[in-house]
């Protein structure tokens, strides 16, 4: 089964929660709102993305952009589960497949 990692009212997250029902796709939502992520699971993305998943792009992140730059991976670990609105969203895990962010090309490569 699929997991996929995000934020409910994130518009990305609901375009993807909206792609995996049209496909019929059976998968688990976990909320970084209510589930923060583990140590584990970042460890787990960074090994996968060749760094952690932080947005870099968004409003969180550039709050506290000049301390996660400046930090060790513990600390910026430590950080993002603190602040879990600066990591990238959605993040979908399928078996040994992890993806960052939502393009339907890539995730129909999946998806199935």
């Amino acid at each position: 089964m699929m997991k996929i990692y995000g934020i409910k009212n994130c518009d990305t997250v609901k375009k993807a929660l909206k792609y995996l029902d049209a496909k019929g796709a059976s998968y688990e939502f976990i909320d970084y709102k209510k589930t923060p992520p583990t140590k584990e699971d970042l460890k787990r993305w960074d090994e996968a993305f060749g760094e952690l998943p932080a947005n870099k792009r968004g409003p969180t992140f550039r709050k506290i952009k000049d301390e996660f730059e400046g930090a060790t991976k513990a600390q910026q670990i430590k950080l993002l589960i603190e602040n879990t609105s600066a990591i990238k969203r959605p993040i979908l895990e399928k078996g040994k497949k992890t993806l960052r962010g939502f393009s339907t090309e890539e995730w129909d490569k999946v998806v199935k």
